[in-house]
């Protein structure tokens, strides 16, 4: 299962938002662009102008995340490839009104759709990123669940249900416990309360959870809040997915051991509380042109490089060499941070500085995460080599 952001939005799709993601303070340009990794987009029936050039001078051109066109492109891509499904990204801002909720469910309901015409799985994540500090809680979280229940049907979709679940129930993701650099503290946002419901209400419940903690969740140090009453929440969910994007680098000796010994303490850690656990693996990871915009220009290009995709490969095989089950892959489309591995392209826009595929094909790492899928389920061995690719000449 991938990540999966659905949020790129451009000037003139009909959402009313501008470039959002692509650009920074509704620009496109070389001075305002968000990314570090540029699109692949020969397949998508519709894009949209940018103010930037091609290598040859052409003008560069974006896809829009709210055209269902795009969403049913992904889910083709996903099928093709063989992978399983996303987790669909609502992040908390969403869910404060009723219109946010309804306006944010567009990407979702094509996505609904879409996973049921190629028969991949969805689930919903809930990402907390952007709760306040006081004033709120997750209480619209169960009201924006309620409403998808009810509204969407999106777990009662009958002979056509495409919605993950876990051990015979709906899983919902809970993403953003225990990270330092948030401003709400999770003994005050009613986590429990949020979890009790998903878990237990006679109508809207029945749910499994999954939650998305920092990498050194089980020492509460380093990316994570030393605080216990982490692992007391932690202990009522189902599935534990730590996030492990910019913990780990290839530039390092000896990193895949490092890795190893993390996962394997992970799994054992999970084990004695019965619960399950996902490794969250990443291809590379780049915020250059984010950090201008952002941060002020604090980050390099290619900070974590992706050589040519061995470094994820070797996240895949390490992991499953360690007991892992399943894999949460960071991200389907997350351009911004350069961890996307949908189509991207080696040829970006010549007027900034982006990351490459290095000379891949854009098609590189859909490929390679669906070869992960089938090492995973027994499909094919386990490889300690990154597999070759053959394609066949037409």
């Amino acid at each position: 299962m991938c990540g999966y952001q659905g949020w790129f939005r451009a000037e003139g799709d009909g959402s009313g938002e501008g470039w959002v993601h692509y650009g920074n303070q509704g620009k496109l340009d070389a001075t305002h662009v968000h990314l570090d990794l540029w699109p692949d987009i020969s397949e998508y029936p519709t894009t949209y102008p940018t103010a930037l050039a091609n290598q040859d001078g052409t003008t560069a051109r974006v896809f829009s995340s709210w055209d269902e066109s795009t969403t049913d492109l992904h889910f083709r891509w996903m099928e093709q490839y063989g992978i399983d499904g996303v987790f669909m990204q609502r992040f908390f801002g969403v869910t404060r009104t009723e219109q946010s909720r309804r306006s944010s469910r567009v990407i979702l309901e094509n996505a609904l759709k879409a996973s049921q015409k190629y028969g991949r799985a969805i689930a919903v994540m809930y990402d907390l990123s952007g709760l306040k500090a006081s004033g709120e809680d997750c209480s619209s979280i169960i009201q924006d669940w309620k409403e998808l229940v009810d509204e969407l049907k999106i777990t009662s979709q009958g002979t056509n249900q495409t919605y993950l679940y876990d051990h015979g129930k709906p899983l919902v993701a809970i993403w953003g416990l225990g990270f330092p650099d948030r401003p709400y503290n999770i003994r005050n946002i009613g986590i429990e309360k949020l979890i009790d419901f998903l878990k237990n209400d006679p109508h809207y419940g029945g749910c499994a959870i999954m939650l998305g903690v920092p990498t050194y969740f089980r020492e509460l140090d380093v990316d994570c809040l030393p605080d216990p009453y982490l692992h007391q929440v932690m202990t009522s969910a189902d599935i534990i997915m730590p996030w492990m994007v910019q913990r780990f680098t290839p530039l390092l000796h000896q990193e895949m051991a490092r890795y190893t010994t993390h996962v394997k303490a992970d799994i054992a850690w999970c084990n004695a509380r019965h619960l399950e656990y996902v490794p969250c693996i990443y291809p590379g990871f780049s915020w250059y042109n984010l950090s201008k915009t952002e941060f002020g220009g604090i980050h390099p290009i290619d900070q974590i490089p992706r050589q040519n995709g061995r470094f994820y490969w070797d996240q895949f095989r390490t992991a499953l060499d360690s007991g892992a089950k399943m894999f949460y892959v960071a991200m389907f489309d997350e351009m911004d941070e350069g961890t996307a591995i949908f189509k991207c392209t080696s040829q970006p826009p010549k007027d900034a500085q982006f990351v490459s595929y290095e000379g891949l094909p854009s098609d590189y790492y859909l490929w390679l995460t669906g070869q992960a899928g089938k090492m995973l389920r027994g499909e094919i061995p386990v490889s300690q080599h990154i597999p070759i690719r053959i394609i066949a000449e037409k």
